[in-house]
């Protein structure tokens, strides 16, 4: 579905992507699993188009976003769905109008049809007789299976999931979880999930990714990943402090300055 090859973008003299190729299986749940400054966001506006990399190309649905016009950009994001980390809602429209939204903006779909539709959609997110309720009224997790509704409203091919966890409890996590497997295997689609939570990576990903600064240093199944002898994905993994991975950019940097002396 989606394919990245030799990406690079740097941020003065901080390099986001550094030469990144890999694949997004069409069908499959990858997650890119990164620490914070590791270029997983700026590799996620890569894949949507939002931001072009300095040199490189991400090939999607058979176009090339990055020397796509702003016509065809528009064109292929109709069949990309994205769950905000925030979720994104508009706190001046009701649950319905919100999920409404896209099909509004971008159909010309009757006003019966639309109202089919979010029913439907809220259903599959476990909160059918939402509709009347505004933003405000939610709690944490309602609103990510809110925002999740709206990203499948137009039934897309590949869907995008931007921390869908962060700042959730267990039982919503799990709740996060679950949705995301199973709309992937009930709607057959394609999802890239960026997120930092291991455990829930480890219960939802077919293939998982780790950046490290811009570099990607494992790539595999969740079993791989969970039995890598790389130093750094162990870290990681385990969430223990000492190890080849500094805390911040500048303990690599520093690191850096020291081994190349």
């Amino acid at each position: 579905m989606i394919i990245v090859k030799n990406l690079v973008k740097k941020y003065g003299s901080v390099v986001a992507s550094n030469n990144l190729s890999c694949r997004f299986e069409e069908g499959k749940v990858t997650v890119i699993l990164g620490g914070s400054g590791s270029g997983k966001s700026t590799l996620l506006r890569q894949l949507t188009g939002l931001e072009a990399p300095d040199s490189g190309e991400v090939h999607f649905d058979g176009l090339d976003l990055t020397s796509a016009s702003r016509a065809q950009l528009f064109e292929k994001r109709k069949k990309m769905g994205m769950l905000f980390q925030g979720s994104a809602l508009f706190n001046y429209l009701n649950i319905f109008e919100n999920i409404a939204f896209p099909l509004r903006e971008h159909t010309q779909i009757a006003d019966n049809v639309i109202k089919t539709i979010v029913t439907m959609k809220l259903e599959m997110v476990g909160l059918r007789g939402t509709e009347e309720l505004m933003p405000s009224q939610l709690s944490g997790g309602m609103m990510k299976r809110v925002g999740l509704a709206r990203a499948i409203v137009m039934d897309p091919k590949v869907i995008f999931y931007d921390e869908p966890t962060s700042g959730l409890d267990p039982i919503s996590t799990g709740v996060i979880d679950k949705l995301i497997k199973d709309l992937n295997g009930k709607l057959n689609i394609t999802s890239v999930v960026v997120s930092h939570d291991i455990e829930s990576c480890f219960r939802i990903a077919d293939r998982i990714i780790i950046l490290y600064y811009g570099d990607i240093i494992a790539e595999g199944t969740v079993d791989e990943i969970r039995n890598s002898t790389d130093p750094r994905v162990i870290q990681f993994i385990n969430g223990t402090p000492e190890g080849p991975i500094p805390f911040t950019r500048t303990d690599r940097n520093y690191l850096d300055e020291i081994l190349t002396e």
